[in-house]
Order: C-alpha cells, then structure tokens, then sequence
C-alpha cells in the first residue's frame, strides 16, 4: 500500500472522532462517503488488520443515519471484498432497500449467515437471497420450506440454484398444488426419482379428478391414466443424460457378469437411484421402467416382488427401501412387517407375479387407443 492513502485514512481517522462526537447527520453522511471512497479506491492493497479498522469505521458511522445513506452503502459495497461485520450488520437490516443488493450480490455472506437471515428475517429478504449468483443445496433447503410461492418459483428458476435431494422433495409436494412450479421444475434436469414421484402425484392427481367428473367410466380413467403415466415416464425429457449413462455402465457390469448383490448393496448405501432401478431390472429380467414404476409407489409389495425374484437378502432389500424413502420422500410401511412378509414370500410366487405383471404391461402396450 502507498503512503499516500495511509496518510489520508489517518486523516479521516482522526476527522471521525471529532464526527462522532460532535458531528451533524450532515457531517456523519459526508464522512461516510469520503471513507468509502477510500475504501474502495484501495481495497485490494489493505491488509487484514487494515481492513479491519474500516470495518470499525463502518460500524460506528452508519449508527443512527439516514436510510438513504445506508442504501447507497450497501449498493457500493455489495459488489466487492467489503468488510465483514458491516456486510452482516447490512444484510440483517430490515429495510429491505438497504439488505437486497448486500444478499443478492455479497460473496462475503457464507451459508450459516444466509441461512440464518432466511429463518429469522422475513419474505422479501427471502426473496433477495434466491437471486444471488449461486445457491448451495443447504440454503435452497430453507428456501424451499419456507418461502412464499414467489421465493420458491424464483429460487427454482435460479441457474445456480442447487438443490439436496430434501429439497427437490419438497418441491415435488408444493408442485402438485402449483402447476407453474410444476412446469419451472420439468425445465430443470432434476433427479430421476424426483421426476417418477412428480409423475406420480401428478397421475393420482389427474385420476382422482377424472374419477369425480365420471364416476360411471372408473375403469376407463384409470387405463387412460397408466398408459399417460407410462409414456410421461420415458419420454426424452423425463430422462436426464446422467439417467442414461448409468443406465448404460450398469448393463455392461451385468453382460460382463459383474453385477452381484455386493455391487447393487453398494448402489443403495451410496443413494444411487438409477444404477439400482436398472440392476434390478437386469437381474430380474424386466424393465427398468416397470423398476422404477414399483420404486416410486407408497406400497413395498412391488418391491418386495423384484427383489425375491433377484435372490436379494433381506439386509440389502433394508437398504433399498431406505434408499428409495429417502430420495422420494416416501415413508414405507412397518420394516419388521416388511421383513415378515420377505421371508414368507417364495421366489417362485415372485416369479410368477412378475410374469403376470409383465402381460399386462404388454397387453396395455399392445391394445389400441379407443376411437
């Protein structure tokens, strides 16, 4: 750093006292101007020890002055490498105009900071964090629970908005209420679990509704129903290039004779929702599609079906099912039941379950659109 703006910040330090003193509004405003403009004149030669001294400046300066002051400082210092406390002190103002430009632009707010601004501030600050540059999973997450419909649509519309698979849960139960969450969701290139369960709620939705408007035609709606699900479920946009490529590594291990219960164990403990839907298929010869149908439903006979028909001991079928109610948000039934009915289930039963399950996939395949 030059000596000249040493000089001129031991000037303006000792003109501070006297302003804090004995200074008018006036005064105060003036002084703030002309330290920020030092600030910001040479911010990237400060030191740390430096910088912490504006950062006291700051601090004693914007105590009891105008708003408007407070605004224009928060806008100058949004966009830079500001000093840390008088960042926090404007990012948890509850004027908006003042708290917007420092948590939509700041890069000096961390995750606990922004988080913590989320739950105890209100909506329009909300609002603000959901358009910042980037968004890690953990922010989006109180976003998501507790924003406004505008905060979620704007937070899902971000770009750099990431999201854990909590809160693509989230999303999918607020989305079955909001078609045009629903939609802002289709655009994203979200888990594929999230996409089955979206598909799902919205299939229950649709028949529920057509069941009301023609009680006489139940038979009709629920067929036209499964056949819509079915062709939502492989459409091109429903399945992500990240779907297709594990898809892809999962059926070379199984041509390779590679794909063993430790290897599809492995794919539950990591939460590896693809890889396990098409090993099971393989294993038990259906379709990864019919895989996916069973995994996203709120019952586990399905499940319990593929699973003895691939031979699978009950401590990985444990961690599918764990798996499986963690990435979709579904809470299965009692596990010690589950585990009761496993036992008692015989491979061959399975086995001719699956057959008849895939006849009529075939049949609902095969059978005509009505005129």
């Amino acid at each position: 750093m030059s000596s000249q703006p040493a000089l001129t910040a031991a000037n303006l330090l000792d003109e501070l006292q006297a302003t804090l003193m004995h200074g008018t509004v006036a005064r105060r405003v003036e002084t703030l101007r002309r330290v920020t403009d030092l600030y910001l004149d040479g911010e990237v030669d400060y030191s740390d020890d430096q910088v912490a001294v504006f950062d006291d400046v700051f601090t004693c300066l914007v105590r009891n002055i105008e708003c408007n002051a407070k605004v224009l400082l928060a806008q100058r210092l949004a966009q830079v490498k500001a000093p840390p406390r008088i960042i926090h002190h404007l990012a948890f103002e509850d004027m908006i105009e003042i708290a917007a430009p420092v948590l939509s632009q700041s890069e000096q707010l961390d995750d606990a900071t922004l988080i913590a601004n989320a739950r105890t501030k209100g909506q329009r600050h909300m609002l603000a964090i959901s358009t910042r540059r980037s968004l890690s999973g953990a922010v989006t997450d109180v976003l998501v629970e507790l924003g406004s419909q505008d905060v979620v649509h704007s937070t899902v519309r971000n770009p750099g908005a990431e999201f854990s698979d909590n809160g693509y849960s989230i999303l999918v139960k607020r989305a079955e209420l909001d078609e045009a969450l629903a939609t802002a969701l289709s655009q994203r290139s979200i888990p594929r679990a999230q996409v089955l369960k979206m598909i799902a709620l919205a299939s229950a939705s649709v028949r529920a509704k057509l069941k009301a408007a023609n009680p006489d035609a139940a038979a009709e709606v629920s067929n036209a129903v499964k056949t819509a699900t079915r062709l939502a479920r492989s459409a091109p946009a429903a399945i992500s290039r990240q779907t297709n490529i594990a898809h892809g590594l999962v059926r070379a291990l199984y041509e390779d004779g590679r794909l063993n219960e430790e290897q599809i164990s492995a794919f539950a403990d990591d939460r590896k929702f693809d890889e396990i839907n098409q090993a099971i298929a393989c294993l038990a010869g259906t379709s990864v599609e019919t895989v996916e149908a069973l995994m996203v439903e709120s019952r586990d006979e399905g499940l319990l079906i593929l699973a003895k028909v691939c031979k699978l001991s009950w401590n990985t079928v444990k961690a599918i099912i764990h798996m499986r109610d963690e990435l979709t948000g579904i809470k299965s039934a009692d596990l010690d039941e589950c585990r009761f009915t496993y036992e008692r289930l015989r491979t061959s039963t399975a086995q001719q379950v699956l057959r008849f399950h895939r006849m009529q996939q075939s049949a609902a395949v095969a059978k005509p659109p009505a005129a």
